[in-house]
This record gives structure tokens, C-alpha cells and sequence, in this order.
């Protein structure tokens, strides 16, 4: 891919196709997705800082609740065969774990939650895969949704059993859950969660995390259906950084343009030279086979 400036103008619009009024339009809604950053930023560090305060008491919490009725209080329940769903592991307990022929763990916890490091699981013989999610409000993206539910389908596949876990195994992991049943349990996200409930009656989601898993579905769908097509990328709010809004100058424009292949210019002269002797069959004056390469 490959991002070009485009000056000219051609009736008013430019070759990207925008008019004056579509960098009004542009103005105000870089502006919107502005302020929209500042009100998430403003979110997600209030219920960082939040979590942060709440760990340690929560944990603190559930390892009494655990240890005073461990049978309905479990520290991790099996959803499917090769399926656990449970609460932040102890180093303890990562021994228990591979004996019951776990192969690969997912932690959607923040750093500071994290409480087995990779060197340890690996030790033992078990894959993990870390995606970082903040606490209480908020789910894990797309693209880390699927990077999971791929990760326990592999498992599955081989007869191996993945344990999913954020700090309770409540609402972060039984996203990951609901979404590798619906996507590979043909169940509907409704029926998903109910039978979730009926082995983990805990499991509780917020607004943002039953909202992923209803949509899911469907952007795994429109990936699906744009994966052949390698103009496509993911951009990020990091990649944005530095980006300047568009009312600032409107001259300019950014267009995408397809990905072409690139060829080192020695070998794009030597190219179009041989082209122009082919041509003149070797005949007729130098100065015109040269003037041909220099148009190259």
C-alpha cells in the first residue's frame, strides 16, 4: 500500500475524488473523533486506575470465597471438552493445570494482574497467549478475539484443552467463550451464554463485552470476506499519532492506492534500454535508444 499527497484538482475535485465540501465534512468529523478519543482516554484511565486500587482486595475476595465452598465457588469450571473457564491461576497451580491436559493458556489480564509468567507455563510444556485487556468495562478487540478463538479451536484440534481466564473469570475471558462457541459451536450468542451460566453461574459481562460478542459474528464474516485482498490493513489510534486534521490545510488529501511492485531503477533502465534495442532491432541511431531510456 501506499499513501500519495495529491495537489492537482480537476474541476473542483481532486483525483481522489473529494470536493471542497467533503473537507468540511472531513473538519468535523476528525473533530468528533477527537473529542471521542479524549472521552474513552478519560474512561480508561478512571477505570485503570480503579482496577488497579481493586485488585489485590477482589483476589484477596475470591480466594476466601474459594476456599470456604470451593463447590460453588470453583476457581474454574469446564465449558466444553477442551474448555476451562476460571479466575487467575496461581504458580501453584500451573502444575494441576497441565495434568489436566491443558496445553495452552489465554490471559486477558493487564500486566500488573498477571500472576504466572510465560517462562512458566512454557516450562511446562504449554503454550500462552497474552492479550492485555483492561478490567470491569471493557471487552478485547476484534482482532484479539480472533487471534483467541483460533487459538482454542488449534488446541481443541489436537486434543488439547485451553484455560481462558482474566482476574475472576467473569466477564473479560467469558467473552472470549461466548465468541469460540458461537463462531465454532453454531450456537447463537443468546443459547451461548445461557449454557455458559449453567456451568459458571457467576460469569457476568458489561454493556461493551456482551456487545462484541453479538458482533463478532458478523466482522468475522466482513474479515472473511476481505482476507484475499492485501490492500487491506488494520490501522491502530498509535498509527494516527502525529496525524494532523484535515481543516488545517485542505489542499491536500491522503488516498489509498493499490500496492504496486516496486523495481530498483538499475534495473528498470537496463529494462526499458534492451526494450528500446528489441524495438529498433538493433538498428538506427544511438542518440534516439538513449533519448528512449532516459523517457523510461
Amino acid at each position: 500500500m501506499k499513501i500519495e499527497d495529491l495537489d492537482e484538482k480537476d474541476n473542483g475535485r481532486d483525483k481522489g475524488g473529494f470536493s471542497d465540501d467533503d473537507s468540511d465534512d472531513d473538519c468535523r468529523n476528525f473533530s468528533q473523533y477527537r473529542r471521542l478519543i479524549v472521552r474513552v482516554d478519560a474512561k480508561r484511565a478512571l477505570v485503570g486506575a480503579g482496577a488497579r486500587i481493586l485488585f489485590y482486595p477482589t483476589l484477596l475476595y475470591n480466594v476466601f470465597r474459594n476456599k470456604i465452598n470451593q463447590a460453588e465457588f470453583r476457581w474454574w469450571d469446564e465449558i466444553d471438552q477442551f474448555l476451562l473457564l476460571g479466575a487467575v491461576p496461581f504458580p501453584k497451580d500451573v502444575p494441576r493445570l497441565k495434568q489436566l491436559g491443558v496445553g495452552g493458556v489465554i490471559t486477558l489480564n493487564e500486566h500488573y494482574e498477571t500472576l504466572v509468567p510465560t517462562t512458566l507455563y512454557r516450562a511446562h510444556g504449554i503454550a500462552h497467549l497474552v492479550i492485555p485487556t483492561r478490567d470491569y468495562l471493557f471487552a478485547p478487540s476484534f482482532v484479539d478475539i480472533n487471534r483467541a478463538v483460533d487459538f482454542i479451536h488449534k488446541n481443541a484440534s489436537k486434543g488439547e484443552t485451553t484455560y481462558v481466564h482474566c482476574k475472576a473469570g467473569r466477564g473479560r475471558s467469558t467473552t472470549v467463550v461466548l465468541c469460540y462457541l458461537v463462531e465454532y459451536k453454531n450456537m447463537t450468542p443468546v443459547s451461548a451464554l445461557e449454557y455458559v451460566r449453567s456451568r459458571r453461574p457467576r460469569v457476568l459481562l458489561a454493556p461493551s463485552q456482551w456487545k462484541a460478542v453479538l458482533e463478532f459474528k458478523q466482522w468475522r464474516m466482513h474479515s472473511a470476506s476481505l482476507s484475499p485482498c492485501r490492500d487491506v490493513v488494520l490501522i491502530t489510534k498509535a498509527d494516527l499519532e502525529g496525524y494532523q486534521s484535515p481543516c488545517r490545510d485542505t489542499s491536500k488529501k491522503i488516498v489509498i492506492v493499490p500496492r504496486r511492485t516496486r523495481t530498483k531503477p538499475m534495473i528498470a533502465r537496463l529494462t526499458c534500454f534492451f526494450a528500446a534495442l528489441k524495438v529498433s532491432g538493433g538498428s538506427g541511431p544511438l542518440t534516439r535508444q538513449l533519448t528512449a531510456t532516459r523517457a523510461c
